[in-house]
């Protein structure tokens, strides 16, 4: 019963979290709808990651998708943080994010080793190069992470990057799940055309965009992200 309820909640969180990801990224960036669906995104990944995870620890047993789910809850959550925090501001929220991901990192490394060991190459249905990618992009994170606590926080374009990409790289996360990591699910000859992967290239792509926008804008911008949580509008303040 326990395992149904979370797997119904893994799935539903994913759906509803795909289709809000997509919409926040249509959405212009600031307004109220985006914010709407940067809330629903936040709240789908939180359940979807935290069932899966959940369920890889306790129930089916399976150390990728748990260090996978913890992943993406702490992805959107340190977006979250750099969407609502003022500049150049930290906490102890930080610090604990930074030990968070290197935990993450640490595991991921261990289980790659364990798996390019082992006399099939895999742990958990997963090959060694799968874990130590992970473990990679984890690592990315603790330093920017480490980087962030350095210089006392960030302001203007680097906060609206910070969130931007790593909400992006969350929703880029749940797109892989779904397909190919739930490939069955479609018939070969659509696998085939190879069609299934246009929304991994135009996020991708969209990502991309905007983050070389923002690099191009000079002096710092303020308020420009809305709360995601509250939904309340900000200023819009002139860069310095």
């Amino acid at each position: 019963m326990l395992y149904k309820s979370l797997l119904m909640l893994h799935v539903s969180s994913a759906a509803i979290g795909l289709l809000a990801g997509f919409m926040a990224m249509a959405f212009r960036k600031g307004s109220g709808l985006h914010g709407a669906a940067g809330t629903i995104f936040f709240l789908s990944m939180l359940g979807m990651g935290g069932a899966g995870a959940t369920i890889a620890a306790f129930i089916r047993p399976n150390a990728g998708n748990v260090t996978g789910g913890l992943l993406v809850i702490y992805l959107v959550s340190t977006a979250l943080i750099a969407a609502k925090r003022k500049d150049w501001k930290i906490g102890v929220i930080d610090f604990g994010s930074l030990v968070f991901a290197l935990t993450i990192a640490t595991a991921n490394t261990t289980f790659g080793i364990q798996a390019a060991l082992s006399p099939t190459h895999l742990k958990d249905g997963y090959p060694a190069p799968l874990f130590f990618i992970f473990g990679v992009i984890a690592m990315l994170f603790v330093v920017s992470d480490f980087r962030l606590i350095v210089r006392g926080g960030v302001a203007g374009v680097q906060r609206i990057k910070r969130h931007l990409w790593r909400m992006s790289l969350a929703l880029l996360f749940a797109t892989a799940s779904f397909y190919p990591g739930q490939a069955r699910l479609f018939p070969t000859w659509l696998r085939a055309t190879n069609l299934l992967y246009i929304p991994h290239v135009l996020l991708i792509g969209t990502m991309f965009f905007f983050l070389y926008r923002y690099s191009r804008r000079k002096g710092v911008l303020r308020n420009f992200l809305p709360s995601i949580v509250t939904l309340e509008a900000q200023p819009q303040g002139a860069a310095r």
